[in-house]
């Protein structure tokens, strides 16, 4: 849905640009194609900050099922390490050789 109201913004973008502007042909078409490549921009962006997302919620799924994750080197599991959900950080327990260590969850498989 927010392609279609980003469509209708680009439409009315070139419509406003055709009919209230004086620029020349190439002035217009310089303009409407840094726009568009800016919106890909943006929209490519977007997507891969989603993909990236999903991988870290994947990580975090797997570790409140109990099941061994890798991170660098390092395994991460709910015995060794607690997870933070605020910052999807997973941190070293007392009493364990990682106390304090702090790794990021998007850094993990």
């Amino acid at each position: 849905m927010g392609y279609i109201y980003g469509l209708i913004i680009v439409g009315i973008f070139f419509l406003a640009m055709h009919y209230f502007t004086e620029l020349t042909t190439r002035q217009k078409l310089s303009v409407a194609l840094t726009f568009t490549l800016t919106i890909m921009a943006a929209i490519a962006y977007n997507n891969y900050k989603k993909k990236q997302r999903e991988k870290m919620l994947e990580v975090v799924v797997k570790y409140e099922q109990g099941k061994t994750i890798h991170c660098g080197n390092r395994d991460i599991n709910s015995s060794t390490y607690s997870l933070s959900i605020g910052t999807y950080t997973f941190i070293g327990k007392k009493n364990t050789p990682h106390y304090a260590e702090m790794i990021d969850a998007f850094t993990c498989q």
